[in-house]
């Protein structure tokens, strides 16, 4: 089976990403890397979906807190489940994930040495996906023939606050706001070679409840990300990642906070080890940090798909 049909494992490492720095005003999904988001696959096709990720690096703090020297260390999982849709003759997906992860983070707060250790639920994300050109919606054997030139399509993901949420605390698993992030996807191939490109902007609600009482609310954040991928055999591809963002300035109880801006790198790799599994293997850093909110993460994926004639 074509290593396309790994394509639903991105919005597992967005996930991933996601439940790891849950600091305010900082949002993991606006820095995750997911080549193959827009790609077509057979209709029908269900994936249920396994992930872990590590990550460790530095996270900054608005000059109304009184935090500096913060530092993270997560061990994060996922479980999720898609399926490959049919919408009115366009290919779409729909993503369901549930995130957990295990933070520990250290910092000094007022001069002083404070620690955190946090297990939970992350905040778990729904999606949904279409390519309205250059992907129609195909069966199994109409999908044998098709030939990718140029794809585009949107999505649209929203973030619930479900997750592990202390009100008392600055470092949480959860984030106790909802997220909402529209995305426009472009793909086109050349042969074995495929350039992406996804623009997206991620909207959020007030958190009322911040840090004992207090209200965050946090500007959009403004993202792209960029993907060079490699396909090496219909079983193998691999890719260079590279995302921007900018934006999201918090304001807490009025006082206003710095803009971020981020540049992050990464490769990704994938490989089908069977019809029904395949494993990915994924790392990306920060390259240019304009707040002090810089980290490392690497991760794997395993998913087994069925149904839609396999």
């Amino acid at each position: 089976m074509p290593s396309r049909l790994t394509a639903f494992q991105g919005c597992v490492r967005a996930a991933l990403v996601a439940a790891t720095i849950v600091m305010p005003g900082r949002s993991a999904h606006a820095q995750s890397l997911e080549p193959r988001s827009y790609v077509n696959t057979p209709t029908g096709i269900n994936f249920l979906l396994l992930g872990y990720g590590y990550t460790q690096g530095e996270v900054g703090f608005d000059a109304s807190t009184p935090i500096t020297d913060a530092r993270v260390h997560v061990h994060a999982g996922v479980l999720a489940y898609a399926r490959s849709l049919d919408l009115w003759g366009l290919s779409g997906k729909v993503l369901g994930v549930l995130p957990v992860a295990d933070v520990s983070g250290s910092a000094k707060a007022r001069g002083q040495d404070v620690e955190r250790d946090v297990l939970g639920l992350g905040d778990p994300l729904l999606r949904l996906s279409v390519n309205f050109f250059g992907a129609p919606a195909l069966s199994m054997d109409e999908y044998a023939t098709y030939e990718q030139d140029v794809i585009v399509g949107a999505s649209l993901q929203v973030t619930a606050p479900l997750g592990q949420y202390d009100s008392n605390k600055l470092l949480n698993v959860g984030t106790n706001r909802w997220s909402i992030k529209p995305e426009l996807g472009v793909s086109k191939a050349w042969g074995p070679v495929t350039l992406e490109v996804i623009p997206a902007i991620t909207f959020f609600t007030n958190n009322d409840d911040f840090l004992r009482g207090k209200t965050l609310e946090q500007d959009p954040i403004y993202s792209l990300q960029g993907h060079l991928i490699y396909e090496f055999s219909r079983a193998l591809w691999a890719a260079f990642d590279a995302t921007y963002y900018t934006g999201g300035r918090t304001t807490i109880d009025g006082e206003k906070g710095e803009r971020l801006e981020n540049v992050r790198l990464g490769l990704t790799t994938a490989l089908s080890v069977s019809r029904h599994q395949s494993i990915k293997l994924f790392g990306s850093a920060g390259v240019y940090n304009r707040t002090e909110n810089n980290f490392w993460a690497v991760g794997l994926a395993w998913q087994f798909r069925w149904g839609g004639g396999l």
